[in-house]
């Protein structure tokens, strides 16, 4: 175990599972991931392996005996008369009989219905009286000779949830963890390796779980496929619903005029709705209508009474173009149905998460380490809908005055719920909730600034904050602002030389007598990247300085692992580019010997070295045995490139998927937050 599984389970014993073995367990099973580590919380909460092994072939044994496969569930119903009783695992939904004035229990894998259920088991469990929940239920058999009487009871029923949970325990372990340590936590919670994520992309993570800790709060999530948009709010937690395909009726979501029965945003923390995007589908305009009220107001009518909720809801979808397209045609929001690009409803979100920067899920990225039980963790999340951490940084930061109120307030609730999610005993250093208010900022200005690219009327916002001790402004940008800024501002389409500009390039590009001064590097330029940034690559970067070099010194402590020494590779591919025909050049790397294993560094370096005889690059290497600590370019035709990071400034991405575009393409990367330094000598 790392040292963070070995502190998890001292912290919070019992409490905590290894996320890997979430799919041991699972089988054929299509329960949701809360249910499985509900019952590995029951056997597998531990970090000794003995009673691991030993817990899981109990859970497997539960499921193999309980859990009810729909292709299995004649051989249940014949178990279950034969033995009188039967406790099984299956999702229960109840109706009300209005004819008998019953309630009744549907059990959708047994596929039996009409099974009697008392009052007050409904009362104390509502959410059984809309779309169903995960329950373990003892159900009887007793055969009658009345045709009217079914012979199936429920004798018993217990919903699969955490019954109880000690608050103030859980913030005062949370005290002996450090920021990085916790955002690690709760990301392999998820079931996520925090390795395999920026900084950024955890934040992303994090953010989805705002709406379970944070009454009434609106977020939207577009981006390419295979993000893991919906997961969370259909695997996560028992309090959260996901409508799949997007489309439901004004009656299921908030109220049915005809029964008076409330719909979902009555019983459940997160109302999610999957697949949201698609300019094919519509929606009915009463339905957005009924929609933008509630999420504006946290109320709703459809003719009769007013009626409150604290659902919140969140809306996922795919996007099919590229953000450079949508920002040049239309927008962020093109993908969504007419409908639904409403400025009204659209004005009601609190945060945009940017799914073109959250990480294709690949098999390498999920965990092996330990996370809480995630229903445990949805307990505590739930618990917290009922505080307010909005007002922690009032006393260090100060919004614009330019920010509406509209634009506060979507701010604080997502300042609030990263608060409770990352700071749930308020600990926040200074600097901690500065990063959270930028991120909040962020996300919600994304919103703004679309809006006002669709609708002339809204006005341009100045989103920044001043530091109320040292009194200076911080401006917040968006990163596709950062990246794209001649596309973000615009509101009409603009020329392909335009378009040419932003990438880089002219439209009728000339051969420069001085390559570094045509490409707008000067000496002492600094060039600072976000995290998640994309469009970068070694040519853009050096190309210009490399050229009419004849002699290249490479000086990085850290060229140890495969994907360094390809960095290495992909910067001599640039410099072949960059040759002149005829010409050799010599390219010497200074780098540290890798203690671990110098044989494989050592192996690949000089395999680097025997590709590239007879291309006109001499390459060579050292293993510098002082204390290298720069990382930069040096070139003997006066150029000096600093590196903060060195060549290692792209996320890691799937090196075995040949069609893949970053395989090959290192403008389709996206990058690590770094820094790049040009002196001219």
């Amino acid at each position: 175990m790392s040292d963070l599984d070995d502190k998890i389970n001292e912290q919070f014993t019992g409490l905590v599972v290894r996320k890997d073995l979430v799919k041991t367990v699972k089988g054929n099973a299509i329960v949701p991931s809360y249910v499985l580590e509900y019952l590995l919380g029951q056997y597998c909460a531990t970090a000794d392996e003995a009673s691991i092994q030993s817990g899981i072939e109990t859970v497997k044994e539960v499921l193999r005996k309980h859990y009810v496969h729909r292709n299995e569930a004649g051989l249940i119903k014949s178990t279950i008369r034969e033995k009188g009783r039967h406790k099984i695992i299956d999702k229960v939904s109840v109706s009300l009989n209005d004819k008998l004035d019953v309630y009744e229990a549907q059990f959708s894998n047994l596929g039996i219905k009409q099974v009697l259920i008392d009052s007050g088991t409904v009362k104390k469990h509502p959410k059984l009286l809309v779309s169903g929940v995960w329950c373990i239920a003892d159900i009887e058999y007793d055969h009658c000779e009345e045709k009217d009487i079914i012979p199936w009871t429920l004798s018993s029923l217990k919903p699969i949830q955490v019954s109880q949970f000690d608050f103030e325990g859980y913030k005062e372990a949370r005290r002996s963890f450090t920021m990085d340590e916790w955002l690690d936590v709760l990301v392999q919670s998820i079931g996520f390796n925090p390795e395999m994520l920026g900084r950024r992309n955890k934040l992303f993570q994090l953010i989805r779980l705002i709406p379970f800790c944070e009454r009434n709060y609106n977020m939207i999530e577009l981006g390419p496929k295979g993000t893991g948009k919906s997961h969370i709010y259909s695997e996560f937690s028992p309090h959260g619903t996901l409508i799949s395909g997007g489309e439901i009726t004004a009656a299921k979501l908030f109220v049915n005029n005809s029964s008076g029965k409330i719909g979902l945003v009555g019983y459940w923390d997160t109302v999610a709705f999957d697949e949201f995007a698609g300019k094919t589908k519509k929606a009915n305009n009463a339905l957005v209508d009924i929609m933008k009220n509630y999420m504006a107001n946290k109320s709703f009518s459809r003719g009769v009474e007013t009626l409150g909720a604290e659902a919140s809801m969140v809306f996922v979808g795919n996007t099919s173009r590229s953000v450079p397209y949508m920002l040049k045609h239309s927008n962020l929001f093109d993908d969504l149905p007419v409908q639904y690009q409403d400025t009204a409803f659209l004005d009601r979100l609190h945060f945009y998460i940017p799914g073109w920067e959250v990480d294709i899920i690949r098999g390498e990225m999920f965990s092996d380490g330990y996370g809480f039980v995630v229903d445990y963790l949805a307990e505590i999340l739930r618990s917290l809908r009922s505080h307010d951490y909005s007002h922690l940084f009032k006393e260090r930061f100060e919004l614009s005055s330019d920010i509406s109120t509209r634009d506060r307030n979507a701010i604080l609730k997502s300042f609030s719920g990263m608060m409770k999610i990352l700071f749930p005993d308020e600990s926040a250093s200074k600097k901690d909730m500065q990063e959270i208010l930028e991120f909040c900022m962020e996300g919600r200005k994304r919103v703004k600034d679309q809006l006002c690219k669709i609708d002339e009327t809204f006005q341009a916002t100045n989103f920044y904050y001043k530091d109320l001790e040292t009194g200076r402004k911080y401006d917040i940008v968006t990163l596709e602002e950062d990246l794209h800024p001649g596309l973000y501002a615009q509101t009409q389409e603009c020329s392909d030389a335009e378009i040419g500009s932003e990438y880089g390039y002219e439209s009728e590009p000339a051969v420069p007598k001085d390559p570094a001064s045509a490409a707008g590097i000067v000496h002492g330029k600094e060039i600072l990247v976000k995290e998640n940034s994309s469009g970068f690559s070694y040519k853009k970067m050096f190309g210009p300085c490399l050229q009419g070099a004849n002699k290249i010194i490479i000086e990085d402590p850290f060229i140890r692992t495969f994907h360094q020494v390809r960095n290495i590779n992909e910067l001599i591919m640039v410099i072949l580019e960059t040759k002149p025909e005829g010409e050799e050049i010599d390219v010497h790397l200074v780098t540290a010997i890798c203690e671990n294993n110098p044989e494989n560094q050592g192996n690949f370096l000089e395999q680097v070295m025997d590709n590239l005889n007879g291309s006109g690059i001499n390459f060579s290497f050292e293993f510098d045995t002082g204390d290298l600590h720069d990382r930069c370019l040096k070139m003997d035709n006066g150029w000096k490139i600093k590196l903060g990071r060195g060549l290692d400034v792209f996320q890691r991405f799937d090196h075995n998927d040949v069609f893949n575009l970053a395989n090959n393409l290192q403008e389709y990367r996206q990058t690590k937050s770094f820094g790049v330094t040009y002196l001219k000598h």
